[in-house]
């Protein structure tokens, strides 16, 4: 089949700029086969039917709307250097007679070209590969799925409409950049250097004064509400202050080098510097947001592997017992009558219960401020309310604590026991008084309290305070409820214990207390409430949660990683054409390989490591932050988050390293005439 002459002159345009054209069009298939893989596991019915399927389905939803915004702003800045590369072309093909519209014309057929082959075989790798990432999911949640193939049909609608609108505004992008130029503007586009910017002072020292304040923020924050709600405004500062840092405080690096004469006037330092002053704005730039990207990885990878890697000890944290019990009934004999029930279901499937806690406990929401707790909502509504001082307040009575605890610890009556969980500082307070009630000399307590999981799920944090007696309990029992009225908090009874038998028998006997309880309530006590949780029942939807954020950070840390791998690839290139005249000219004035090439290592480890550095030290004062949030799930195992993020840090690094040896070796390859255009 022989082509026209437009379209012959756009496959010739392509195939002579392979080297930047190429990894355009596979980093255009590979967003469509993304984009592809995770809207088919969205839709997926299979998915879906698994345990807590639906759930792993939501995530990837949100992954499909990031994976299509940032594939439109990958896909328009890699764009822009193929543009600039063309410029000369198309300035040479109009000065010899060819109008606008027949450059338009070439551009039309460039852009139908790579969009059908990209769009055509991204689909196609992801028609294939859709299948083993079914599996993948299906192997994180636990779960079987069949080996039918399947082709989503609204997954290739989503995707080629989505991809079809990129280049189409693509297109139209650059052809207004092709009607705006002159014929001798386009011939000299790549000739036309950057003037030497001036070190913006200002702008440098605000970068540091943004970042200090995001720094600050990540390390002084101490409540897991607080750090989830500041987390985006200092993710906003950090990435604000890294573009300045890189724009305007590197043009200020490099002139502080320039003043060290002893480093300056060597031969490889001399030449990389006084060529990176010179487009150090627009290398900025592309250095800043390899460093957002990279950071942007790690703290996904980090984070939610973390949340993966430690799921069941993070489940048992928040369903500590096997079988979990809690139930109120306005009865004096009721706690008895609760295990006497209980018993009678263990002795019907013949099981016998390991580690039994049980309890009376009365939880409370408040508002400390000070040493006071606050029950009133009025009161707190019309506070400046802080949320780092909301807390769940769980009362216990002390024959209680000594019972679940194995201890003979005694109080006076004027005395309680606190314990404050997420945090290891304690109570700051020597006293607590109640609202409307007494006031209590506090004794911190160091010992975690065996607790129903609760407060795991809550997202506030909590206090365990243990008061003298049951009365002492039943007094602010009256409190707040002479507050809530009908939505008062009741004291409730709380059994737990662990079962040796078959996860599948414990679900059964989940229904069968629920039976045996409300069955046994008669027409005028038909106020009871009672609740059972089974670990064993919630584990599926519990792995679920975990596993679709681990799946989500994978897919998403895979599309950064090729986006930041992309523009460390275009700048290595585009430089490389844009120096190689440079370096032309001083081997010709004597400069040997040998010297082009200390030069050349010597400016790419100056520029290429320092995103690296920088996100490895956003990382660090970021980590206070995540572990915070990561407390909202659940997480305490900080030696597990310290141990993922260092090796995740590491694995990165030498994936990094291996980009620049390629990088660097690419535009060695252009600089020293070694490979041709």
């Amino acid at each position: 089949m022989r082509l026209g002459f437009y379209p012959k002159l756009a496959l010739t345009g392509i195939m002579k700029n392979k080297k930047t054209y190429f990894p355009y069009i596979l980093t255009s298939l590979g967003m469509v086969m993304m984009l592809y893989i995770v809207s088919f596991l969205t839709y997926s019915e299979s998915v879906r039917a698994m345990p807590g399927g639906v759930s792993v389905a939501g995530f990837l939803g949100l992954g499909c709307f990031v994976i299509g915004i940032f594939s439109t702003i990958l896909l328009f800045y890699t764009n822009s250097f193929l543009i600039r590369r063309r410029k000369k072309e198309f300035g040479l093909y109009n000065i010899l007679g060819m109008g606008k519209r027949n450059l338009a014309r070439i551009l039309i057929w460039e852009t139908l070209m790579i969009a059908a082959f990209s769009i055509l075989a991204g689909l196609g790798c992801g028609i294939l590969f859709s299948k083993i990432a079914e599996l993948v999911v299906a192997n994180i949640l636990n779960s079987d799925v069949g080996f039918a193939f399947e082709i989503s049909g609204a997954a290739l609608e989503m995707t080629v409409c989505w991809f079809a609108a990129i280049f189409l505004l693509i297109l139209l992008n650059a052809l207004r950049q092709i009607h705006l130029a002159k014929p001798i503007e386009l011939m000299h586009s790549e000739a036309v250097g950057e003037k030497a910017p001036k070190a913006n002072w200002i702008l440098a020292f605000f970068g540091v004064l943004l970042l200090g304040g995001a720094y600050w923020l990540a390390i002084s924050i101490q409540n897991p509400v607080d750090a989830m709600l500041w987390f985006f405004v200092a993710v906003i500062m950090v990435i604000l202050a890294t573009y300045l840092l890189f724009i305007a405080g590197s043009v200020a690096f490099c002139r502080i080098l320039q003043k060290k004469k002893g480093y300056y006037y060597k031969t490889n330092h001399f030449i990389s510097i006084s060529s990176m002053v010179y487009r150090m704005k627009r290398n900025g730039a592309g250095l800043a947001s390899i460093c957002i990207l990279s950071t942007m990885v790690l703290v996904m990878i980090s984070s939610t592997s973390c949340l993966y890697i430690g799921r069941e000890a993070t489940m048992r944290e928040r369903y500590p017992k096997n079988m979990m019990i809690e139930a109120q009934k306005d009865t004096e004999t009721f706690e008895e009558e609760l295990q006497q029930s209980a018993k009678r279901v263990l002795d019907r499937y013949h099981v016998t219960p390991e580690n039994e806690k049980s309890y009376r406990y009365l939880s409370v929401g408040a508002f400390m401020e000070g040493s006071k707790a606050i029950f009133s909502r009025d009161k707190v509504e019309n506070m400046n309310v802080d949320y780092s001082k909301i807390y769940q307040c769980f009362f216990l009575p002390l024959s209680d604590y000594n019972q679940i605890m194995g201890t003979d610890e005694t109080l006076a009556s004027d005395e309680a026991f606190i314990y404050k969980t997420r945090s290891d500082e304690g109570y700051a307070y020597d006293s607590i008084s109640f609202e409307n009630g007494k006031t209590y000399r506090v004794r911190n307590l160091k010992e975690k309290i065996v607790g129903n999981g609760i407060d795991v799920a809550s997202v506030f944090s909590s206090y365990f305070i243990v008061l003298p007696d049951m009365e002492a309990v039943e007094e602010i029992y009256q409190i707040q409820a002479d507050i809530y009225g009908e939505n008062r908090s009741e004291i409730r009874s709380y059994y737990g214990f662990d079962l040796s038998c078959d996860e599948a028998v414990q679900i059964e006997m989940r229904d069968a207390f629920y039976s045996e309880f409300i069955g046994a309530v008669d027409a005028e006590n038909s106020g009871i409430y009672v609740n059972v949780e089974c670990a064993a029942a919630e584990r599926n939807d519990f792995y679920a949660l975990y596993g679709g954020f681990f799946c989500l950070g994978i897919i998403l840390g895979i599309v950064f990683i090729c986006g930041a791998v992309l523009i460390m690839y275009y700048k290595q290139i585009i430089e490389g054409y844009e120096d190689q005249s440079r370096f032309e000219i001083l081997q010709k004035v004597g400069m040997t390989k040998r010297e082009i090439k200390k030069s050349i290592n010597s400016q790419i480890l100056t520029v290429f490591f320092m995103p690296l550095l920088l996100a490895g030290l956003h990382m660090a004062f970021a980590f206070p932050l995540i572990e915070k949030m990561l407390l909202l799930f659940g997480v305490v195992n900080t030696k597990l988050l310290v141990f993922v993020t260092l090796g995740s840090y590491g694995v990165f690094a030498v994936f990094y390293i291996l980009v620049y040896l390629a990088t660097s070796r690419a535009y060695y390859g252009i600089v020293s005439g070694k490979t041709s255009e």
